[in-house]
């Protein structure tokens, strides 16, 4: 008999929304001040918090609140701690979930679970609802197959209707994050639904040095751990990357003994993550040999052409899954434009290990080619 009752009381929940709520006025609530590196999007949302602390300073003039704020940008950037530091500035209630949740293989519960969510932010208003990774039911629809709509257009016209409900009165405000905002429905997009589109970019060299010392706010530095040093070396880093970074300098540095975390843990940590694990193969000294002059003629022309980044490291040591040995060059700082001079350099460093393998040893090997 409990059985047949706890089954039935899973059937009656299965419309309802799985959303977690997170405590914004909580002593550990996230806050602009856990967000560095990616100011212009910051700015975008101080007056989405504005809005939800005075609403009374926007609406005496007629205007209304954006219903809907789409924050774009590729994985790690920041826009799930965008949204929660939005939330936690406001300190309004935060309801968080990711747009797979809302579809099962049942027909229609994704649309009941939007209905559910959306009427908990009403009965707790003024408040935030979150949809992470809003192109799994937002892409865009096709021609309905005889049978009706599937189960995530059905959804997305769920979602689409409640935003219509919408005064801007209400103090509802729904933020949404993706990575593909091409794919998104047109329906989405237009005005009076995501009103607002905020794109998150990867952090310039300046803003990775102001993320690194978030992350590094509560490890043990050691004085030649150059934080600026550090954010020169990481162009294309994204935040959950240099988050990773700190993370497995530290553990290295745990592993080597060490009270603090040094440069070199923080360098080691890097060629870990961009080439991979040291791999410990028996090597021959003429596979040595072969390998030294293969990475010393990468180098000796990087080092000798105008138009390349400075050589760094070279080694014969493996890494990774395939890499036998490797010369690293360490850019001196972000680069947006890419000349046909820097290709023409580019390529020229590639095909010298090549040649040297040749000159030496009369042939080359598969590596080379």
């Amino acid at each position: 008999a409990q059985g047949g009752l706890g089954g039935m009381g899973g059937l009656m929940s299965i419309g309802r929304s799985k959303a977690r709520r997170y405590d914004t006025q909580a002593a550990g609530r996230v806050t602009f001040d856990d967000v560095a590196g990616i100011d212009d999007a910051k700015n975008e949302l101080v007056e989405i918090v504005d809005f939800l602390k005075s609403p009374a300073k926007y609406t005496r003039l007629g205007g209304v609140a954006p219903k809907g704020v789409l924050l774009i940008g590729a994985p790690g950037t920041g826009k799930t701690l965008l949204a929660k530091a939005v939330a936690g500035e406001a300190a309004v209630p935060f309801f968080s979930m990711s747009a797979a949740e809302f579809v099962e293989m049942i027909v229609g519960v994704g649309a009941a679970r939007v209905r559910d969510l959306f009427k908990q932010a009403r009965e707790q208003a003024p408040a935030i609802i979150f949809i992470d990774e809003i192109d799994a039911i937002g892409r865009a629809r096709g021609p309905v197959a005889i049978g009706g709509a599937s189960e995530q257009e059905q959804t997305l016209q769920q979602i689409l209707t409640e935003m219509d409900g919408f005064t801007g009165r209400e103090g509802i405000i729904v933020l949404a994050a993706t990575n593909q905002p091409d794919v998104l429905d047109r329906a989405l997009l237009r005005p009076g639904r995501f009103d607002r589109r905020v794109v998150v970019n990867l952090p310039d060299k300046v803003g990775r040095e102001a993320i690194l010392k978030v992350h590094t706010r509560n490890v043990p530095l050691a004085a030649d751990a150059a934080i600026p040093e550090l954010a020169a070396s990481t162009p294309g880093f994204s935040g959950a990357d240099l988050k990773n970074l700190v993370n497995e300098a530290a553990l290295l540095a745990a592993r080597r003994g060490e009270s603090e975390v040094h440069g070199k843990d923080f360098h080691d940590a890097l060629e870990k993550i961009v080439l991979g694990p040291e791999r410990p193969l028996l090597l021959s000294r003429e596979d040595r040999e072969r390998i030294a002059y293969h990475e010393s003629g990468h180098a000796l022309v990087a080092y000798s052409l105008p138009n390349t980044d400075p050589v760094h490291k070279v080694s014969i040591i493996p890494r990774g899954l395939a890499a036998l040995g490797y010369m690293m060059q360490r850019p001196e700082g972000d680069r947006y434009l890419m000349t046909q001079a820097a290709l023409e350099s580019r390529i020229q460093v590639l095909l010298p290990c090549t040649l040297a393998e040749e000159l030496l040893f009369d042939d080359d090997c598969a590596g080379a080619q």
